[in-house]
């Protein structure tokens, strides 16, 4: 599966993981006791963790149904997380079958999860790359290998940037990944917004015990990854309130800022 002879069997299941904490909170099975263990203290912190989940990933649904309709066809999603259905190209292949979806995560179970995806879909409509948000140049590397740079891409970033701390420059990576797509590509993008810095600084401890930080920004930081594109209405609002429709089971306000914005 890839080409740097990773190892999926080497899953260390001692410490919690991000992305199988994210799995937890939607109810998933993909999970171990160390993992279960990080995320009932992150909801005893913050208990609506679950309906936070639930509603980033109903906001990447519609948002995903929302560029189909615009005519793109081809999406590179980063930070993938654990599939759970249903899943960004299931959404995007219904209404365009043809679609190509390149999936990027750094946890060895999404890369278990992923070979399973490779083998029932056609070939060249779906792959995975394990690689890191942390390096662009990798993902755009893999990515022209499957998608048409020539024609407009989704980019779909969905609460990730939120374990990307400011030394690791967040912004400078998505303008990195934004550089070589031509206009009317479009950003999907979710992130955590700071409600009380003290459990921000106790849920990032706990993160921390599994190697992840947690920088939960304000509306003005996170505004500032949407700068120079065009953002699509109703803009940069709790991720509940974006294009609201009959499919949604949260409702309730969270703590997931979410929007979309074209590249001019």
């Amino acid at each position: 599966m890839t080409e740097d002879g990773f190892n999926v069997h080497d899953i260390d299941t001692s410490v919690p993981h991000s992305a199988r904490l994210y799995d937890w909170y939607l109810g998933g099975k993909d999970h171990y006791a160390a993992d279960i263990a990080a995320a009932e203290k992150v909801m005893e912190l913050f208990p609506r963790v679950k309906q936070t989940a639930r509603s980033n990933r109903e906001f990447m649904h519609r948002a995903a149904r929302y560029l189909s309709e615009l005519g793109i066809t081809q999406f590179l999603d980063i930070g993938t997380g654990i599939p759970t259905e249903p899943n960004l190209h299931q959404i995007v292949q219904r209404a365009t079958p043809t679609a190509r979806i390149v999936y990027v995560d750094n946890d060895p179970i999404v890369l278990r999860h992923a070979q399973a995806l490779l083998r029932g879909t056609p070939e060249g409509h779906l792959t995975y790359l394990h690689a890191d948000v942390r390096d662009p140049e990798q993902i755009l590397a893999h990515a022209r290998e499957h998608l048409d740079f020539t024609q407009p891409i989704g980019l779909s970033i969905i609460a990730l940037l939120h374990f990307v701390t400011d030394e690791q420059q967040p912004y400078q990576i998505v303008e990195k990944l934004l550089e070589p797509l031509v206009p009317e590509s479009h950003l999907m993008l979710s992130h955590a917004i700071v409600e009380d810095p003290e459990i921000v600084k106790k849920v990032d401890a706990i993160y921390r015990a599994g190697g992840t930080s947690v920088r939960a920004r304000s509306f003005e930081e996170i505004t500032l990854f949407f700068q120079g594109l065009q953002v699509c209405e109703p803009g940069i609002v709790p991720s509940t309130e974006w294009r609201p429709d009959d499919t949604m089971t949260v409702h309730d306000e969270p703590a997931v800022y979410a929007g979309v914005a074209s590249k001019p």
